[in-house]
């Protein structure tokens, strides 16, 4: 619950209070003026009488998230914020100026405090609009964890990371940086994708690749970007104790963390880490700027899916910090043969039951291509939901897109596949991974049998789940359609 003090409560203070009032969590109003505390009390706000510039009064509470500073007088002011930030240094600290002030407590006000608010007609409105508990409080807690890190923070990504991720963390170990903690972007897998590539080296971004297994005793601490649990789509050990995740997946457990940033009604997790920034009221690096701008660009599929205000006001934000003319290289490479060939072999193998499209590619070597082959099948006239899988190194990685439909892709993919491997995303776009184990031993030489086993199990599988999940045709549940496939798959392991 967030924790907010109102010190002084003028003209300005009392027009705030209202709102402020209502907001999740408490407000305690502290003003030398006895009239204004009943006037309080009698409109049910915690209001107590007292020296808003007294120490004393501040160090009596023993938690404060967000301090307003809100009398008339602005010496007064000076002195209630010099107060707070005395004994609650990590609170977020928004102080009005007050009546006419002189340049030298204006000065020291912006030294003191997050946000400055200075006399003006719409001061309110400002103040308001500046002090929105839900993005000030956050971003504060965001800057109070990272400074707290004892050590190295190890940023990490999820596996095979792609452009939201990668700019989300580089941005993060900027963020973390500027409050003197040394942070490094992690990744374990592979950036194999021809766009991701040529957007690392284009920005020339630097980021470290582990191997599974590598000694992480140097990190103080560890963050999650773009996923939000430890040994879930990365090879961090499951008990990974975490200290920061932000995220814009929905999650389907519970997310444990010192501080946790999950907005899933955000088209991307670039756009989080821009809200923070602009917050905190730091201009981007270019590169940064122009990495957060495509992250949100290429997760939204160029602001046409799950978009949300907040990703056009971040790419407001961004987009005179970035350089548009490396986007535009970015997002013109050359595509590898090993893609093209995935491609064709998806537009051979596809299987369609009505207006979904399934495919299997067997044995792959770049597992990016299968989320490349997903889009080009989606083009294919009266389809609406495409599945290409294939696997490697013991894996089956399916990739899965949909437009125009009511099934819920994540949903979907999470009740055909959650519960024989990992599986998720959004409502048009969804992963999975499944461990090849669940089918017995496989010779290699043996590999069109196993792409045949492969092929009917997931195929049937996510077309059965597809024709159950709940919508405006009636169908049953999941759950009992896709109870009948894990026999098929004990099945297939026994034989």
């Amino acid at each position: 619950m967030v924790s907010r003090l109102m010190l002084g409560c003028g003209s300005v203070g009392y027009a705030l209070v209202e709102s402020v009032a209502e907001w999740p969590g408490s407000l305690v109003v502290v003003t030398e003026d006895e009239s204004r505390v009943e006037t309080l009390r009698t409109e049910g706000i915690s209001a107590t009488r007292g020296d808003p510039t007294d120490p004393a009064v501040t160090k009596g509470r023993p938690r404060v998230d967000i301090a307003f500073v809100a009398g008339d007088d602005p010496e007064k002011n000076l002195a209630s914020a010099r107060a707070v930030r005395e004994t609650h240094p990590n609170a977020y600290v928004v102080t009005y100026a007050g009546t006419e002030p002189n340049r030298s407590i204006s000065d020291e006000l912006e030294t003191l405090a997050d946000r400055v608010i200075a006399p003006g007609t719409l001061i309110t409105d400002h103040l308001l609009s500046m002090t929105d508990q839900d993005t000030a409080f956050r971003t504060q807690e965001l800057r109070r964890t990272l400074r707290d890190i004892d050590g190295k923070l190890g940023i990490f990504m999820h596996d095979n990371p792609d452009p939201d991720a990668i700019a989300s963390a580089v941005a993060l170990e900027g963020l973390a940086e500027s409050v003197g903690t040394e942070a490094e972007t992690c990744y374990y897998g592979a950036i194999s994708h021809q766009e991701n590539r040529a957007f690392v080296n284009l920005l020339e971004l630097n980021l470290r690749n582990l191997d599974p297994g590598d000694d992480l005793s140097e990190f103080g601490g560890f963050a999650l970007v773009d996923h939000s649990s430890p040994g879930v789509n990365d090879q961090l050990p499951e008990d990974t104790p975490v200290d920061v995740v932000i995220d814009h997946h929905p999650p389907n457990h519970p997310v444990e963390a010192r501080f946790v940033d999950l907005r899933s009604d955000v088209g991307a997790t670039s756009s989080l880490l821009a809200d923070h920034l602009e917050h905190l009221g730091i201009d981007p690096a270019e590169r940064v700027a122009t990495g957060l701008l495509y992250g949100i660009r290429v997760d939204t599929k160029d602001f046409t899916r799950e978009v949300s205000e907040s990703d056009f006001e971040a790419a407001a934000f961004l987009l005179p910090h970035a350089d548009t003319g490396t986007l535009e290289r970015v997002e013109s490479p050359s595509i590898s043969p090993d893609t093209f060939d995935t491609i064709s072999r998806a537009i051979r193998n596809r299987e369609l039951d009505g207006t979904v499209l399934a495919s299997c590619v067997g044995a792959l070597s770049d597992r990016d291509a299968l989320a490349q082959a997903a889009d080009r099948l989606l083009n294919m006239d009266g389809v609406n939901v495409t599945l290409v899988f294939g696997f490697m190194q013991g894996t089956v990685y399916v990739s899965a897109r949909a437009r125009g439909t009511d099934v819920d892709l994540g949903e979907t993919m999470r009740a055909a596949f959650g519960q024989i491997g990992s599986a998720g995303g959004h409502a048009d776009m969804a992963g999975a991974q499944i461990s090849l184990g669940l089918l017995g031993e496989v010779e290699e030489e043996e590999e069109a049998s196993l792409s045949t086993i492969v092929g009917e199990i997931i195929t049937d599988r996510f077309f059965e789940t597809v024709r159950s999940r709940p919508g405006p045709d009636g169908f049953e549940s999941a759950e009992e359609h896709v109870a009948a496939f894990d026999i098929q798959l004990a099945e297939s392991d026994d034989e």
